[in-house]
């Protein structure tokens, strides 16, 4: 299962799975591009591995990784909630 997480100005969307039992979260990074149909990129939390990165720059994988490191803390509380939905309803 996959929670959104947040969505960027670009359209570029970033869920997050449930935390597994090991303590993972798997991080998606997604944004559709005319040419190529979606760029994307995968990070787990909480070793912050990179991996299936397809279609970004180097820069614009600097600025995920500053993204997702500055918001790892939130991600790992909302991956134990069943999303952001879950954790914020009141």
């Amino acid at each position: 299962m996959m929670y959104p997480f947040m969505t960027l100005n670009d359209d570029t969307e970033i869920t997050h799975s449930e935390m597994k039992s090991d303590g993972h979260v798997k991080v998606f990074i997604e944004t559709p591009d005319i040419k190529d149909g979606f760029h994307n990129a995968i990070c787990w939390l909480p070793e912050y591995k990179w991996e299936n990165i397809h279609g970004y720059s180097e820069s614009e994988i600097q600025y995920f990784k500053k993204l997702i490191r500055n918001n790892a803390h939130l991600i790992l509380e909302f991956s134990q909630e069943g999303g952001i939905l879950n954790a914020t309803a009141v």
